[in-house]
């Protein structure tokens, strides 16, 4: 992408974040070039695939901004993520509700509605784990299955109660390691919607968007929705009509005796979140996925583009 492009592609999303956000300039510029956080040093975490990437490069800059010394880490894993914050081997990442309700706190069934299930995962983390939740974001990371044009025309099938009903010849299926084994992912979904589990191929999460793109492999491949690759491939998504996946709202994670420590890390944070949606993170992940663009880049020029590092 040339620079006057990709300078305009940032300024929409500017333009969508302030509208969805309400996010005032003043706002975003008190965070700039602050030292509220000297002397916060450490690492910030984050999963291994793009938006995860983008997010804690998001973090990082921004509270280095404040006067903080961290560096990214990125590793492999939502359980090392979590592992990593609860062993103070990070001080903290963006983790998401469901995620966290389901495998971490271990409940069986989600909670309905975004805001009923971010004040129950943040209640239930601060008194079991001493973590706190800082302010959701405007943006929904959930599971999804999608298939190309092709398939979705063959097939004709719009939601993922159709898709299970199909004849198992045409479940073939595609998904990442993760989900293959996450009371959330593979087997919940399949005993819930009775899917055929017989062609079933585990692959790298970036892989699967194209081979489903590509078709042959699999009609179904396992996305996630925020990722800029599904409109861009041109992936249809299939409704889920029974409503399994669980509301997974991305949120600043880190212990509660951290934010004590610093509370500015909230101050600097916050809006932030607030700015970010489904939208902006479909983009931002493209630049990443799609144009090539490195994580840490996107992140800084957006930042810088919001106004909330100078």
């Amino acid at each position: 992408m040339n620079t006057r492009k990709k300078s305009a592609f940032i300024g929409m999303l500017v333009v969508g974040a302030l509208a969805v956000s309400g996010c005032a300039a003043g706002a975003s510029e008190a965070n700039t070039g602050t030292g509220e956080l000297a002397g916060l040093t450490g690492l910030v975490g984050g999963k291994e695939f793009t938006e995860q990437l983008i997010l804690g490069e998001v973090a990082t800059i921004a509270l280095n901004n404040a006067g903080a010394d961290l560096e990214f880490q990125e590793l492999a894993g939502s359980t090392n993520a979590r592992a990593a914050l609860m062993n103070d081997e990070t001080i903290g990442y963006y983790e998401y509700t469901g995620t966290a309700w389901l495998v971490y706190l271990e409940n069986e069934a989600p909670v309905s509605g975004s805001e009923a299930q971010y004040d129950a995962v943040a209640a239930a983390d601060l008194a079991t784990n001493d973590i706190t939740w800082l302010e959701g974001g405007n943006f929904n990371n959930t599971y999804t299955f999608a298939m190309n044009a092709d398939a979705a025309s063959r097939l004709g099938v719009t939601t993922m109660s159709e898709m299970a009903a199909l004849p198992a010849a045409d479940q073939t299926y595609c998904i990442e390691a993760e989900f293959s084994a996450r009371p959330d992912g593979w087997p919940g979904f399949a005993a819930a919607y009775g899917a055929d589990t017989n062609t079933v191929a585990t692959l790298d999460t970036g892989a699967i968007y194209q081979i489903t793109a590509d078709g042959g492999t699999c009609n179904f491949g396992e996305v996630y929705i925020t990722d800029g690759r599904v409109a861009a491939l041109d992936l249809t998504v299939l409704e889920d009509d029974k409503s399994f996946f669980p509301v997974y709202q991305g949120a600043f994670t880190l212990k509660s005796s951290t934010l004590a420590a610093y509370p500015a890390i909230a101050t600097v944070l916050d809006p932030i979140s607030a700015a970010l949606t489904d939208d902006v993170l479909q983009q931002l992940n493209a630049l990443v996925d799609i144009e090539g663009e490195d994580p840490e880049d996107v992140a800084q020029e957006w930042l810088q583009e919001m106004g909330f590092i100078s």
